[in-house]
C-alpha cells in the first residue's frame, strides 16, 4: 500500500486516481500510523516552500517521514512541489526544507537573451536522462510530461540528479538518492506518460 500524503498542499486525489487506474492500493492520509505501515510514501506539492514546511510541522511529520526516509529507507517520491521540500532551503522562503538531498530551490531568472520564455514554466516538456534508474527508464525519457512550476530544484552532486530538462537552463527535474526520488512534473497530469512513472514507483515498492 502507497500512501499519499495530504497537508493541504496538492490534488492528492488526482494521484490517487491514477494509482486507482493502474491498480494499485493507496491511501490518502496524513495521520502517523498510516505513513508508518506504508510500503511507500508519495510527498506531493502545489504552492510555496514555507507554507508547505509549516504544514507539516503543524501535523507533526517531520521526525515521521525523516525516520522513515533516513532510518526506515522507505521508497519516497517527491512531486513538484515535494521535490522541491526535500532540499536545504529554497529562495521562495525562509524556512528550512527537509535537507534529504544537498540542493537549494532557486526562481527562474532568465536575461534579455529568453525574453520569450514566461514563468511559470508550464505545459508540456521533454527529459534528458542521465542515470539508469527503475523510476525513469531510457524508454520513459522520449515520453512529455508536464509541468507547471517557477522555482526547479538545484542540485549540488551531479549524482543525485536523475534526469533534467531545457527550459532556459537546463535544471534537474527528477533526483534520485538511494530511496529518495523527486519529479518535478506532475505524473498525475501527464496521462500514459505519468502513469508509467507511478507504476514504475509502485514496482520499487
Amino acid at each position: 500500500m502507497i500512501a499519499i500524503i495530504d497537508y493541504g498542499m496538492g490534488n492528492v486525489g488526482s494521484i490517487k486516481n491514477m494509482f486507482s487506474r493502474i491498480g494499485i492500493e493507496s491511501i490518502i492520509t496524513s495521520k502517523q500510523e498510516d505513513i508508518i505501515i506504508a510500503n511507500g510514501i508519495i510527498l506531493p506539492g502545489v504552492g510555496a516552500f514555507d507554507k508547505a514546511i509549516q504544514n507539516l510541522s503543524k501535523l507533526d511529520l517531520f521526525s515521521t517521514l525523516n525516520h522513515i526516509a533516513i532510518n526506515n529507507k522507505k521508497p519516497i517520491l517527491g512531486i513538484c512541489l515535494g521535490m522541491q521540500i526535500m532540499a536545504k532551503h529554497s529562495e521562495e522562503g525562509s524556512l528550512e526544507g527537509l535537507g534529504w538531498i544537498d540542493a537549494e530551490v532557486r526562481k527562474f531568472n532568465f536575461n534579455e537573451n529568453y525574453n520569450n520564455l514566461k514563468i511559470p514554466h508550464m505545459g508540456w516538456n521533454n527529459i534528458i536522462l542521465k542515470k539508469k534508474s527503475k523510476l525513469i527508464s531510457d524508454n520513459d525519457q522520449k515520453s512529455r510530461y508536464y509541468f507547471v512550476h517557477s522555482y526547479y530544484l538545484h542540485a549540488n552532486k551531479r549524482k543525485d540528479i536523475l534526469a533534467e530538462t531545457q527550459y532556459g537552463i537546463q535544471f534537474a527535474c527528477s533526483i534520485e538518492k538511494n530511496n529518495l526520488f523527486g519529479v518535478q512534473f506532475h505524473p498525475e497530469k501527464s496521462h500514459k506518460y505519468g502513469m508509467k512513472i507511478l507504476r514504475n514507483f509502485s514496482n520499487i515498492v
